[in-house]
């Protein structure tokens, strides 16, 4: 695992591979290790701009938007094959890129393979309006178009998932793209490059740039040559982007930071649940946007699952992705890891009860990654900070409530709306909760679960738009209405004549 992946990752504009005009590169970390496992390039601002105005010229003059759905729908299929063909290494490279477990980053890939077959199928389907309107002689319908050049950032959470998430609709509704990962985990998003080149996308219309958000991205967000900016990460930076596409008032999409409730209700099996609850917070090591990081217990129950919460949290096996017993991994970075670990002491100083966990993991192996144990805060109240602000780790707040009132109340109450859940065997308990709670994503008695063909997104500071499903095409589409008068006649609007 010490072995290096590749000696230098470039870049990819305009159908080559190129090195940063400054020459910097970047050393890419292992964060179960510390280990270097790549060295790729560092681009700056005139490097984005050059894979921008590649992109521009192939909207603007290569015909890649007049291109036929069943051919965009082709090279989209053909992506798929590919990554399906070489899921075993994607799996490995963001388990090292990353550190989430192999079984984790399996699943991910697999993911990838179904969204890009997903809008390859979709786009070929039928879509637009027509109308009968008030005036016969008059045909009005809407047709949609793609937007031009998009602007694409995702974040080190997901790295290929998130990839085929903005990808897939991007490219089958006929735009072009300018595509950024995170610094931190670009390994996937290269080598998912070097597969498109394989697939044969024209030149100019997929672009991969490297580099740090605030050069980069800023750039991506701020080009009045970019028609769109579609950006997943935290709320701040998501701000920043919103703000700098104000200049040309560029179509923006943005699926941003969450503190999403898990409700459960007195009236389910403890034991079953539990492991739900579990799964919501400490998949991917709580660093997924829509983790359960509130967990909201009745009082007729709270107890008896906080023990069997506490017990079964302890049992979690914490290591190296790449063990196969591993059932949670390492956080991303070490100033990540010093952020989580900030929080955990904040969370101490405001009183609530460290139940379980709080520490670094720094025995034996252990010391050199980036390990902190699955944590539990309990005896929580609403105006701290470790209730309020996400932690983005493995860091779990837990909430009492007495009535349905109550729990909806405190649910709703955080800046954000991104997910939520409820545990109950009472479907209409369920139901009145569903709808109340104020967030995008919300689960009955499951929790995580995303599909192709169901929109992804937040409410409030959770962010704007929509991704996966036709919601997430529409995203990359303008709306025009066409007016069609098949019978010209003299209009007798003016007296005059000519």
């Amino acid at each position: 695992m010490g072995d290096m992946i590749r000696n230098l990752g470039k870049m990819y504009m305009n159908g080559e591979w190129v090195e940063a005009a400054s020459g910097k590169t970047r050393e890419v970390l292992n964060p179960a290790t510390g280990e270097v496992i790549a060295i790729v390039t560092e681009g700056g601002v005139e490097d984005v701009q050059r894979a921008i105005e590649a992109a521009r010229q192939a909207f603007d003059e290569s015909g890649w938007r007049e291109t036929s759905a069943r051919h965009r729908a082709d090279l989209l299929f053909a992506l798929a094959d590919k990554i399906q063909a070489n899921a075993d290494e994607l799996a490995r490279i963001e388990t090292l890129n990353n550190g989430k477990p192999l079984r984790e980053a399996e699943s991910d890939v697999d993911s990838a393979v179904s969204c890009l077959r997903y809008y390859a199928g979709m786009v070929t389907k039928p879509h637009g309006q027509t109308y009968e309107v008030s005036n016969p002689n008059m045909q009005a319908m809407v047709v949609r178009e793609p937007i031009g050049v998009c602007g694409q950032i995702v974040p080190w959470n997901f790295p290929l998932m998130m990839s085929a998430w903005k990808l897939a609709p991007c490219l089958a509704a006929g735009n072009v793209t300018v595509f950024k990962p995170s610094e931190t985990t670009p390994l996937t998003a290269i080598r998912l490059f070097e597969l498109m080149e394989e697939v044969g996308f024209p030149k100019g219309v997929v672009n991969l740039v490297l580099g740090e958000g605030k050069t980069v991205g800023a750039e991506l967000a701020s080009s009045h040559l970019v028609d769109k900016v579609a950006f997943t990460g935290g709320t701040e930076t998501g701000r920043s982007v919103m703000q700098a596409a104000t200049g040309n008032i560029k179509k923006v999409s943005l699926e941003l930071g969450g503190k999403s409730p898990n409700i459960v209700f007195a009236d389910v099996d403890v034991n079953v649940v539990v492991e739900y609850a579990m799964f919501g917070i400490f998949l991917g090591s709580g660093q997924v946007c829509s983790s359960g990081s509130r967990l909201l217990i009745q009082d007729d129950i709270y107890d008896a699952f906080i023990e069997e919460l506490r017990a079964r949290t302890a049992l979690i096996k914490v290591g190296n992705g790449m063990d196969p017993d591993t059932e949670m991994g390492p956080l991303v970075t070490r100033q990540h890891m010093q952020k989580v670990l900030h929080y955990i002491e904040i969370g101490k100083q405001e009183g609530a009860t460290l139940l379980t966990g709080g520490r670094q993991i720094v025995e034996g192996e252990f010391g050199k990654g980036n390990f902190v144990e699955p944590t539990i805060f309990t005896d929580t109240t609403p105006q701290m900070r470790i209730v309020q602000e996400e932690i983005f780790g493995p860091v779990l707040v837990v909430q009492r409530f007495k009535t349905e009132e109550e729990a909806i109340r405190l649910a709703n109450d955080t800046v954000y709306g991104l997910a939520g859940a409820v545990f109950t065997s009472d479907a209409g308990k369920a139901m009145r909760v569903a709808k109340q709670v104020r967030s995008g994503i919300f689960w009955i008695n499951a929790y995580h679960s995303a599909y192709d063909q169901a929109p992804w997104g937040g409410y409030k500071q959770s962010g704007i738009g929509r991704e996966l499903g036709t919601f997430g095409l529409d995203e990359y589409t303008e709306v025009k209405q066409i007016n069609f008068n098949t019978s010209l006649q003299p209009l007798g609007w003016f007296k005059g004549k000519q």
